[in-house]
């Protein structure tokens, strides 16, 4: 078995330990950012170079439970993209944090935590790669102490997380005793085997519980209710790691077992699909308008666009069979979790870092109301206008590659002969225009509260990274297209 394949997430859990350890003997917290920027770096490197390797371990000791392929090496490398972003962000929010040792640890677990899900090819796996994930970033929402609104939006996700594992967990334990396995592969086989389990009010049970346990993950509507106000009270700097990172993760591990899953049991659920779709992106995009805080409207937008993403599984859900439509709707899934990663982690860290300067300069209450971003183009025109650019990414503008994430996935709609899911899905990308515009003008045409901001270099400089990213993508799509169209293949068999 090459278990050199693994050596990304193993050098992620060592450098985790070292960052504790070294915490221990210095007094320049500083430097341990820098250890885990290099961790993330090394390991986003490997996996760079191996994008197209293949390794499984049938053997002992790993028995089929994990599989190192295309699928799970784009998402580790959105996770570690995430990661080097959010860690170079916190060279500056939390330069001066004496408990600089717990973050980067933490944030590297989280890390490799999202990483085995993208991995396992077994529900127990996939199971314990959500709860490595989930406790870190539980801690991480509330690492702000002193601040009510952290420790709410920690308390928050801690609730729901728990109970959307205690669903995800429970629909496991139907399809064990259903099957007699947790191999995703088996499980398919079994219900491949036998047409008639799958109609049976166990299994649709199960599949019902799995969904509101993946959903829950995703911030899928009904089950969004925690990301609006968690995403609103962490750090904004923890907020671009769960919007961007930990949500992502979701889709990892509904990919694997709704496609896989769907495709052998061939129910025909792809109403009930394309009504959870329609019905998230519309209500995260007509609520995000109403928002105030420029935080929230973030959050509401990121559970739009997980309603965007969602129209993947009506379409394997419509056909009910492996077929090219359905491996250019998982490519195009694929494309637009790549971008939206890259979009709104950069977007949350601009949050960060408009509310750095509001507060260190104006000292207002809440500086993430959209009042406070009036002139902000003449008092910190970088920033602004680079965030300016990862909203037009988010909208689904060109040149940046949000556009063309947007029109792959919209396309597949067509190609699979969903026009009117197609229609639908533009309708409400032009209704995000509206309040991310509202944003632009507020910074553009708004009065200067006040005079010219210093403008953190460290964040602009992780905002720079984040839009010539999608500007480069856009430029050269190819270069994630080809990626993830071999990773829908490896789920598909297409």
């Amino acid at each position: 078995m090459n278990y050199m394949a693994l050596l990304p997430e193993g050098l992620l859990i060592g450098f985790a330990v070292l960052v504790l350890l070294v915490g221990l003997i210095t007094s320049q917290k500083k430097i341990l950012g820098y250890i885990t920027l290099v961790g993330l770096l090394l390991s986003l490197g490997l996996i760079i170079k191996d994008w197209n390797l293949t390794a499984t371990f049938a053997d002992a000791p790993l028995y089929g439970a994990i599989v190192v392929d295309p699928f799970s090496q784009i998402f580790g490398a959105m996770f570690l993209i995430v990661g080097v972003l959010v860690c170079i962000a916190a060279l500056e929010g939390y330069g001066k944090h004496p408990r600089q040792d717990e973050f980067y640890s933490l944030m590297l677990l989280a890390t490799v935590g999202m990483m085995v899900v993208a991995m396992s090819k077994d529900l127990l796996a996939l199971f314990i790669g959500f709860e490595l994930a989930s406790i870190a970033t539980y801690a991480m929402a509330g690492f702000d102490k002193r601040d009510p609104r952290s420790i709410e939006a920690a308390l928050k996700y801690f609730l729901i997380g728990g109970l959307s594992s205690s669903l995800m967990v429970f629909g496991i334990s139907y399809l064990y005793g259903l099957t007699g396995a947790t191999h995703i592969d088996t499980i398919a086989s079994v219900f491949a085997a036998s047409p008639g389990l799958a109609a049976t009010p166990a299994a649709l049970f199960a599949i019902v519980l799995l969904i509101a346990g993946f959903g829950f993950k995703m911030a899928f509507v009904p089950f969004h209710m925690w990301a609006p106000d968690t995403y609103e009270g962490a750090p904004s700097i923890v907020s671009a790691l769960l919007a961007a990172g930990s949500k992502k993760m979701g889709f990892a591990a509904a990919f694997r077992v709704f496609i896989i899953g769907l495709v052998a049991m061939k129910l025909d659920w792809y109403i009930a699909f394309m009504i959870l779709a329609i019905v998230t992106m519309t209500v995260g995009n007509v609520l995000a308008v109403v928002q105030k805080s420029v935080k929230r409207m973030l959050a509401y937008s990121s559970i739009a666009h997980a309603g965007y993403i969602a129209i993947v599984f009506v379409i394997v859900a419509y056909y009910k069979a492996p077929d090219a439509a359905v491996n250019l709707a998982v490519t195009g899934g694929l494309m637009h979790a790549f971008s939206h990663a890259i979009g709104k982690a950069g977007a949350f860290i601009a949050v960060a870092a408009i509310g750095y300067m509001i507060m260190s300069k104006d000292g207002v209450d809440d500086p993430n109301h959209v009042d406070n971003y009036d002139g902000l183009g003449k008092r910190a025109p970088l920033t602004a206008l680079l965030f300016a650019l990862l909203l037009c990414s988010l909208a689904g503008i060109p040149p940046l590659f949000g556009f063309t994430s947007k029109f792959v996935l919209f396309l597949s709609s067509i190609e699979a002969g969903l026009l009117g899911l197609a229609i639908i899905c533009v309708l409400n990308s032009a209704l995000s225009v509206y309040y991310y515009a509202k944003v632009v003008m507020r910074m553009y045409w708004g009065e200067p509260r006040g005079e010219a901001f210093i403008e953190p270099s460290t964040y602009v400089f992780v905002m720079a990274i984040a839009v010539i990213a999608l500007i480069a993508l856009f430029a050269m799509p190819d270069a994630v297209y080809y990626w993830a169209e071999a990773a829908a293949h490896a789920v598909t068999g297409v």
